[in-house]
């Protein structure tokens, strides 16, 4: 018999070494998250997969999953967090989802919808973030870096190449390219590397193909993001 824990009062069952997002996740149970990524050891730095176990706070990414725990996720009092959140993410940066090429593509913006965020609550900061279109195949808006790091750990880890890196911390802390000029198409960046395609934003952009999906028939147009990501695990 496996070993279980209940999720939101849901037995869930779990393999030794799983985490409670994996877990959840392979039970169908969706936990909304941004920096979590299959192909990489957990990070824990976006926090919007905080669970509470034991009556406390832990993100669910890299929490090991416990025989016979207690585990609340889709709660108000969770859920209110997350959105608070998602609020800071949104004014951190410049996300302006009307005129931006990755809408109805975009994790942060579905997460926004599926945690009916309505308002942005704080005062934007405007950051000054300029774009790169050095590169002959490949775009960087840089104002929509959420800090995720999975393009630095997939440049990094699988491709080999190191192409980016996060450098400041707190307000000044923004996403580089490793290269003297501090350019993209001073680097052996593809559009074929792994890092070119995993950005859960708008950050990293193919040339001369925006909008060829008209918006309206994107990814989460149709679908909340916790059921197309059930679907993708099937």
């Amino acid at each position: 018999m496996s070993k279980q824990f209940l999720f939101d009062g849901r037995p869930v069952p779990f393999e030794d070494g799983q985490t409670i997002l994996e877990a959840a996740r392979a039970a169908g149970h969706y936990i909304p998250h941004l920096c979590w990524h299959p192909d990489f050891p957990p990070h824990g730095s976006c926090k919007l997969c905080i669970v509470k176990v034991a009556g406390r706070h832990v993100s669910s990414c890299a929490m090991p999953a416990r025989e016979g725990v207690e585990v609340e996720s889709n709660t108000p009092e969770l859920n209110a967090e997350r959105r608070t959140l998602l609020q800071m993410l949104f004014v951190e940066g410049n996300h302006f989802c009307p005129s931006c090429e990755a809408s109805g593509n975009c994790q942060l913006q579905a997460l926004a919808y599926e945690l009916e965020m309505t308002h942005a609550r704080f005062n934007h900061m405007f950051p000054d973030r300029p774009v790169d279109a050095s590169h002959p195949e490949m775009l960087l808006e840089f104002n929509r870096c959420i800090f995720c790091e999975l393009c630095v750990r997939a440049s990094r880890d699988l491709d080999g190449k190191n192409v980016f890196a996060l450098t400041g911390r707190g307000i000044h802390k923004h996403l580089v390219v490793n290269a003297e000029s501090g350019r993209l198409g001073d680097t052996d960046f593809a559009a074929t590397d792994r890092a070119a395609n995993i950005c859960p934003v708008g950050v990293i952009l193919k040339k001369r193909v925006g909008f060829a999906t008209p918006i309206g028939a994107r990814k989460y147009d149709a679908r909340p993001i916790s059921r197309v990501a059930m679907e993708e695990d099937k």
